[in-house]
């Protein structure tokens, strides 16, 4: 018989996913970078390949013209996340999904992709330095987003 711990540190990493979480579901643009280090380096599911960032006004108007793409809360979810943490430096992968409506459809859809985060621990709280999201592709040739996939 195995007994599974989490750690202080475990605990507060997960709470920092959970909080990023919650504010996109309300769908609170400041709240939702708020998890995030200015510096943090992003390889979000939308181009480009890699996510510039701007100023925090820049990065919430970007993320209040995502939110009015939906009706209603966008749901985030990640299953079973696996947390590794040392000293000042942690990363978490997870398989997450998304639940949303789109603007103007009653029907919502949900969407799984792979995820992970590089956290530091700075002034003493936890913070995302690193995200990385990814949706598989056939590789039949066509290229084609993988998005019917379920765990």
């Amino acid at each position: 018989m195995s007994t599974t711990t989490t750690t202080r540190d475990e605990t507060a990493i997960l709470a920092v996913l959970q909080e990023h979480a919650d504010a996109i579901r309300a769908r609170d643009a400041e709240r939702t970078i708020a998890a995030f280090d200015r510096t943090v380096v992003r390889y979000d599911l939308a181009p480009p390949l890699a996510q510039v960032n701007g100023t925090v006004e820049e990065d919430a108007a970007g993320l209040r013209a995502w939110f009015a793409t939906f009706d209603g809360p966008v749901q985030i979810t990640h299953r079973d996340p696996t947390v590794v943490a040392d000293g000042d430096v942690a990363f978490v992968h997870t398989l997450t999904s998304m639940t949303a409506t789109p603007t103007g459809t009653t029907e919502s859809f949900t969407l799984w992709f792979r995820s992970t985060y590089g956290l530091r621990r700075l002034d003493g709280a936890w913070a995302v330095v690193h995200q990385h999201e990814s949706v598989p592709f056939h590789m039949d040739g066509s290229f084609a987003a993988a998005v019917g996939l379920t765990p």
